[in-house]
């Protein structure tokens, strides 16, 4: 498999599963159960929840766990806004991940990967996403899920997936691990839907999430991604789901959005993220949510930036030019960022144009004189005057 599937099929196993149903009647309400009882650990589900209780203490002292207290407690403030009696057994994890995928175990192990957080745009579309893994929590579906996996071999595999999380090779063992069957995607959808309403939350942006995902993939894959992704292969898109979600959003209208909140709570971390988006190497994607981004909130010069990356590094007939014009609009932005005058000079360098490489790249040690790469620079610019 190569590392496009790979990262697709990772995808595969998050709450973004879509389903192809006959839709019946939307319902608008849904009982929660009680708090879930923990089982006796002697028991078959007891021994699983004890499996998961290892794997959350291997994931905690993993490297790929964003320790950020404050965004953390923002993100446990929004799963507990929608698990409500449930919130004491929901613990929610961070993983630095650039792939969009989200996962919770029986014992309340939830985890967020960073590429997840970097493609939705508000906490409504958070809440659709942590929502959807609460349903899966709450019916037990998780359960079911790692009940049929015991016994394959990947299981061991799959453990391994909490202790190193973030490590593209595991992928497609998580894909296997929580390809939920579609009615328990359904019924998820239905519940997370039910859960946003009940929270507050525009149930409408539910489907935004989803249509997003499918624009990115489509725009990679350069055909359908319900046809050829692993993603969409084994639990299509079809409009049916869009349309239920849009169903449900008509029968449980008002909402908030919320957001100024997401943006005040995970605004610090996007150059980071950006970061280890570009470093997937998928540049048609990554030009698709780069220029969907755009008009994010004071994020316009940084995102400039990144796209100008995806241009350079991606290296096709014109792209230079393409990432020098996102390089000069970051540039006169504000508050310019300084990676926006090193872009300018690498790309200059590329081009043979070394006076203006040499300004740009003057300017971005003068602006960043301790970067990671400041003796790299250095170099190139020495180099270029000869």
């Amino acid at each position: 498999m190569n590392r496009r599937r790979l990262l697709a099929a990772g995808a595969a196993g998050c709450a973004c599963a879509l389903v192809r149903h006959a839709w019946a009647q939307v319902p608008v309400d849904y009982t929660v159960p009680e708090r879930l009882a923990r089982p006796d650990v002697a028991s078959d589900e007891g021994g699983l929840w004890a499996l998961m209780d290892r794997e959350e203490r291997n994931l905690r002292r993993s490297p790929f766990a964003v320790p950020d207290a404050k965004l953390k407690a923002y993100l446990q403030a929004v799963a507990c806004r929608l698990g409500g009696e449930h919130c004491p057994d929901i613990r929610v994890h961070l993983v630095r991940t650039p792939v969009f995928n989200a996962s919770m175990a029986p014992n309340g192990m939830l985890q967020l990967w960073t590429g997840l957080l970097l493609r939705v745009e508000n906490e409504a579309q958070l809440a659709a996403i942590v929502g959807h893994e609460i349903g899966h929590y709450l019916q037990r579906h998780s359960v079911d899920r790692l009940r049929d996996i015991r016994a394959k071999s990947a299981f061991g595999q799959f453990l391994g997936l909490f202790g190193l999380a973030g490590a593209v090779g595991q992928l497609a063992v998580l894909a296997s691990a929580f390809a939920y069957s579609r009615e328990h995607e359904r019924e998820a959808d239905r519940i997370g839907a039910f859960l946003m309403y009940q929270a507050g939350y525009d149930v409408a942006e539910a489907s935004r999430v989803w249509g997003n995902l499918l624009d990115e993939l489509k725009a990679g894959q350069g055909q359908d991604p319900e046809r050829m992704s692993p993603l969409f292969a084994t639990h299509p898109a079809p409009p049916e789901r869009r349309e239920a979600l849009a169903r449900y959003a008509t029968a449980m209208p008002g909402g908030s959005i919320g957001d100024e909140a997401f943006v005040a709570n995970t605004q610090r971390f996007l150059d980071e993220w950006l970061q280890d988006e570009v470093k997937r190497g998928q540049y048609a994607e990554s030009l698709a949510l780069l220029s969907r981004l755009m008009a994010r909130q004071g994020a316009a010069g940084l995102i400039h930036v990144h796209r100008g990356d995806v241009y350079r590094l991606r290296g096709e007939k014109g792209d230079l030019e393409l990432a020098l014009a996102d390089y000069r609009s970051a540039s006169q932005s504000p508050d310019p960022p300084a990676q926006a005058f090193r872009g300018i000079g690498l790309a200059n360098r590329q081009l043979g144009q070394n006076v203006e490489a040499v300004e740009a790249l003057d300017r971005y040690l003068a602006l960043a004189p301790n970067a990671p790469d400041a003796g790299l620079i250095a170099t190139y610019i020495v180099e270029l005057r000869q």
